[in-house]
């Protein structure tokens, strides 16, 4: 076992311990102190899908290690008859894929990618479970030895003892943004469902670093091109060079530094999410905080949102000529009552400094001693460029799987009527010819004022 770099600082707390420690049928010593985790894990009930699974209707599980022999996952609910090339997952792989500057990780990984099920020889999907594994290459896992024994800070090392009593210790196993290949394949494939059935176009960009911020992207007209056109993501080049600026200073000190990612979702389907427990926004907040280094979220208006009054924060509506029914602002985020209403989806993502860094910090061992801990291994300075692509794919496996499950609902809509409600032209109880036709099928007399006072009620 190494020591040179974790050198044990004795303490008084540490040596007043008189609690034995447990091995475990690894031979590792068991913190005596958290024996109320195992008691937890024994009486514990089986939870279903155990963490590894997202999704209901389209679901996403993933596996793999960050240090095993591969990654990947297996996704459920992919529509039949949709084509699905290996060409347009390994696009957004090597998005997110290590080693693409000096700004990321080094590590050399090309992360290609074999689709193993679920699409045929002809490149379309079989209705089928589509499986997809990327395999390991560049593991260094001898670069670990210190944190076999000692806590990265704010790393998830400590809380997978807490929880399992064991833990991958190469390259931090789940907790690793490696995990994240599984789903960013899975979403380039949902990102083909939003495009080929409503028309949807998801693009994230890095909007803040550290404190350099950009309040310069038009949502509206930004391309893929845009984003891609420097190596931190950020499509308004006169911050794009202060942020690289920013990632650099960190970086030579063997430091880290956190960030914001915006994503905008364009032409969404109206009427996704539902009341209560399953409004779109929580659904989306979810899929976002379950990335790694993710601390923050805010759709639309966020927490600036409080500084107004409701007269200035309102999203007042107007009969668009193509469209039909819209707001003049978007300071909801298009979502209200969390069902989408078609407006452009917007959210912001703040992810916090790597916690995994080369300088000295204090920690604490497995057996309940204070040490000092400087990592080694291949770590980024900065995550967001490369969280650019994992935002798209969390918010395109919550908006096709809300998709599919409004879909499932309103199942006695046929196929046609499907594609004029995900682009905003069925008629609805609040469109004036619609009510003129049901009332004269009905010969009744209400009026659009009747219908109105009809649903006012609170």
């Amino acid at each position: 076992m190494r020591t040179a770099r974790a050198t044990s600082k004795p303490s008084a707390r540490a040596a007043r311990s008189t609690t034995k420690s447990t091995r475990t049928a690894t031979g590792r010593t068991r913190p005596a102190r958290c024996p109320d985790a195992g008691d937890a894990r024994r009486g514990a009930r089986t939870i279903p899908r155990a963490g590894s699974t997202f999704g209901r209707i389209f679901r996403v599980t993933t596996f793999g290690e960050s240090h095993g022999g591969g990654v990947g996952c297996v996704v459920d609910g992919v529509p039949p008859r949709l084509r699905v090339t290996r060409e347009e997952l390994q696009f957004e792989l090597d998005r997110r894929r290590p080693g693409q500057s000096r700004i990321t990780t080094p590590r050399n990984e090309e992360d290609s990618c074999e689709i193993l099920s679920g699409v045929g020889l002809d490149g379309v999907t079989l209705g089928t479970p589509v499986a997809v594994l990327v395999r390991n290459k560049d593991q260094r896992s001898q670069d670990y030895g210190e944190i076999a024994v000692a806590y990265r800070p704010s790393h998830a090392d400590a809380t997978y003892d807490m929880k399992y009593g064991v833990r991958a210790i190469a390259g931090g196993g789940r907790s690793s943004a490696r995990e994240t290949i599984g789903r960013v394949a899975a979403g380039a494939i949902a990102k083909k469902v939003l495009k080929e059935v409503a028309g949807t176009e998801i693009l994230a960009y890095v909007s803040a670093v550290r404190d350099v911020k950009t309040t310069a992207v038009n949502h509206e007209t930004m391309t893929m091109d845009d984003v891609e056109s420097n190596i931190v993501r950020c499509p308004d080049e006169s911050c794009a060079q202060k942020m690289i600026d920013a990632i650099d200073e960190v970086r030579v000190k063997g430091d880290s530094c956190g960030g914001v990612v915006t994503c905008v979702v364009r032409n969404p389907p109206r009427g996704l999410g539902a009341p209560a427990f399953d409004k779109l926004e929580a659904d989306l907040a979810k899929a976002m905080l379950s990335l790694p280094a993710t601390k923050g979220f805010e759709i639309g208006s966020g927490f600036d949102g409080t500084l107004q009054k409701g007269s200035e924060h309102n999203d007042e509506f107007f009969m668009d000529s193509e469209k039909g029914l819209r707001t003049r602002t978007n300071r909801s985020g298009g979502i209200q009552g969390g069902i989408s209403n078609g407006e452009m989806i917007e959210m912001k993502i703040a992810f916090k400094p790597t916690s995994t860094i080369t300088q000295a910090q204090n920690t604490v061992n497995r057996d309940g001693v204070e040490t000092e801990l400087k990592a080694r291994g291949r770590h980024d300075p900065c995550v967001v460029p490369r969280a650019v692509p994992m935002v798209e794919a969390m918010v395109a496996l919550t908006l096709v799987d809300h998709l599919m499950l409004q879909h499932a609902q309103c199942n006695l809509i046929d196929a046609g009527d499907l594609t004029e409600l995900v682009q905003g032209n069925l008629p609805t109880l609040y469109d004036p010819e619609a009510i003129a036709a049901a009332a004269a099928a009905s010969k009744a007399q209400m009026t659009t004022k009747d219908m109105s006072d009809a649903f006012s009620e609170d």
